[in-house]
């Protein structure tokens, strides 16, 4: 098995940061309506950094995984480093290629989390094609 997929399949049976926050900044949840797949994003946001993360969620291993993989590299990330993450860095984290299919299956928790950081600061969250599907 590639390396790559040993990654992704480790994060899914194992994964990173679903140990819930007791007093979150800020919860959202995602679904990815064309699968199936949910993720529920919190956050403890301090001084403009992302300070805790848990996430809770269902579906294929790639969703689950990139948010995994995800959580691992948000602590302690200012919230506007945090915002101006692109889906290729998502890709870059999987390091195997995502088809078109399951292009929305590894971005739900960039969209997720990305959303979360709009409510935090009080504005509306974003559909997915206002948050992602226009930087693939």
């Amino acid at each position: 098995m590639d390396l790559y997929a040993e990654n992704i399949l480790d994060h899914f049976r194992s994964p990173r940061g679903k140990e819930p926050l007791q007093k979150p900044s800020v919860e959202h949840h995602e679904i990815n309506a064309s699968c199936g797949d949910a993720l529920t994003v919190q956050l403890t946001i301090d001084d403009e950094k992302i300070t805790g993360l848990s996430w809770s969620g269902t579906g294929c291993a790639i969703s689950q995984a990139a948010m995994s993989m995800l959580s691992e590299e948000l602590s302690g990330m200012s919230t506007k480093d945090a915002e101006r993450m692109k889906p290729d860095h998502i890709k870059e984290l999987l390091g195997v290629p995502v088809g078109t299919r399951r292009t929305k299956c590894a971005l739900l928790g960039l969209h997720a989390l990305k959303n979360a950081l709009r409510k935090h600061a009080k504005e509306k969250p974003q559909s997915w094609v206002e948050t992602v599907g226009t930087e693939q």
